[in-house]
């Protein structure tokens, strides 16, 4: 998978089990994780809630051949990433949208979201699916302005609130 550039922004595969893969993904299930205990229960994340689900989604199906995990760096620095994964022939979905906060607004998740249909494409795909809660709202509008139309649930993902589609024709 060839390396995406945008001026400061760099997207590139990256080993799922790295350090930075690893960061990355604590950074984001915190984040997550956060926000709906603060939506449904008004209190973060326990350390222990944390590990447990760190160790839950660890990652492992975005490793070629059937997934991949891209990194975003900014500046060189890796702020962000986004996973995919073949679900079945000709569909992929799209995981782990996450750049960090101080970032957002300045392209990166459009860039990481392009590059992970590149990597869907490669793994032989032709639509892509994704889920969503409904708290991460940019997420939703992000999704929205790349294309991506609201559909019918596709899986019974307790955390899921939108399912999403995109043709990668």
């Amino acid at each position: 998978m060839p390396r995406m550039t945008h001026a400061s922004w760099t997207i590139a595969p990256e080993p799922f089990g790295s350090p930075v893969a690893a960061a990355l993904w604590r950074a984001y299930f915190t984040e997550v994780s956060d926000r709906w205990y603060l939506r449904f229960e008004g209190r973060r994340t326990a350390p222990d809630e944390l590990e447990k689900g760190l160790v839950s989604h660890a990652g492992r199906d975005l490793t070629p051949p059937g997934g991949q995990l891209m990194v975003a760096r900014y500046g060189g620095e890796p702020v962000g990433c986004a996973g995919v994964r073949l679900l079945e022939r000709g569909t992929a979905e799209l995981t782990r949208v996450f750049v960090h906060k101080e970032l957002r607004g300045k392209g990166g998740a459009a860039l990481l979201v392009r590059a992970a249909e590149d990597a869907a494409r490669a793994l032989g795909a032709t639509r892509m699916i994704l889920d969503t809660r409904g708290d991460l709202v940019e997420a939703r509008a992000l999704y929205a302005r790349l294309g991506y139309t609201e559909t019918e649930p596709h899986n019974d993902d307790k955390y899921a609130e939108h399912w999403f589609r995109k043709d990668l024709g």
